[in-house]
């Protein structure tokens, strides 16, 4: 099986994002920002499973109306808000790669993740000027060191966005109840591959910065391929399986699939995508429990069928 495992600004430098934003923007062609990116922090009782971020107040950062509270990092995220009046908000993290989000609430966080492990991460706040030149409010260097390997996955954040309210956690844990790690991940697949219609027309005329809304789409029974990645994410990670929502290439097509931590097997890559037509389900995945065999070794251990470029 193939395992993976700030200094304040002090001038305001123009920057031209839209290079950086067009190789951050994953499926649809672009998907950052969006109104359904902030997550709730405030709400009661939790899920015994379930992991919800905080904004602690310990370790912050601010400038400008820019405010990045670090308290966390350790559970694998961070969390910025900003309290200006810029409708347009740029984020960015950088540790191997550089992400770029959009920054849509205002005087509330959002949760980035710290997908790249352990390490010394860039984060960086900006603020429109006018077309695509954005002026840096905020750097600030953070060292993080992860508490459990598996945080930045197993917590909603801007991308995957859930809280201990959500009628996707609520179902979450009535499919999952009584049943192991593989047999909770086949659930959610069955339930949400034949509760969601895959909406052709919203594929069609989805605008940059689209964010899914996972109970919007359960509601709504629609949605097109970020839309079904995200949701079984959040579902799988509010039973405290570590999932990652993945965005990448099979071949030359841009893609998107789940991955998920399986106990004593480890990271199992393409267990869940997309084909630009339907969601499948790979067999190898739920046969690595029955011992190596032959078919989960030809497709998933050879790991030239998918490059990974982004994970949520």
């Amino acid at each position: 099986m193939r395992k993976r495992e700030k200094n304040t600004g002090k001038a305001l430098g123009i920057l031209m994002l839209t290079a950086v934003m067009a190789l951050a923007a994953p499926v649809e062609m672009a998907l950052a920002g969006g109104k359904e990116g902030t997550v709730k922090i405030e709400d009661g009782d939790v899920p015994l499973s379930a992991r919800m971020p905080e904004a602690s107040g310990s370790v912050t950062f601010s400038n400008k109306g820019a405010t990045v509270d670090a308290s966390n990092s350790g559970n694998g995220y961070v969390m910025v808000k900003y309290s200006g009046s810029n409708s347009r908000i740029k984020v960015q993290i950088s540790k191997n790669n550089t992400y770029t989000y959009d920054l849509n609430a205002r005087d509330a966080y959002e949760v980035y993740p710290f997908t790249e492990g352990n390490g010394s991460y860039m984060i960086k706040v900006f603020e429109n000027v006018s077309g695509d030149q954005y002026a840096q409010l905020l750097s600030q260097s953070i060292s993080v060191s992860l508490s459990n390997e598996f945080g930045p996955f197993l917590y909603p954040n801007q991308y995957v966005n859930f809280n201990s309210g959500s009628a996707a956690v609520a179902t979450a844990a009535q499919l999952a109840a009584g049943k192991d790690q593989i047999h909770t991940v086949e659930e959610v697949y069955r339930y949400v591959t034949t509760h969601v219609t895959y909406d052709y027309a919203k594929a069609q005329s989805v605008k940059s910065g689209y964010l899914p809304n996972v109970d919007s789409t359960l509601a709504t029974g629609t949605g097109i391929c970020f839309d079904y990645a995200a949701l079984m994410t959040a579902m799988l990670r509010s039973q405290d399986i570590p999932t990652k929502l993945v965005i990448g290439y099979t071949g030359d097509l841009y893609h998107a699939w789940v991955s998920v931590y399986i106990n004593g097997v480890g990271w199992i890559d393409d267990v869940i995508y997309f084909d630009g037509t339907k969601w499948s389900l790979m067999d190898p995945t739920f046969i690595s429990t029955g011992g190596n065999s032959d078919a989960a070794k030809q497709y998933v251990g050879t790991g030239t069928n998918y490059r990974e470029k982004y994970s949520y």
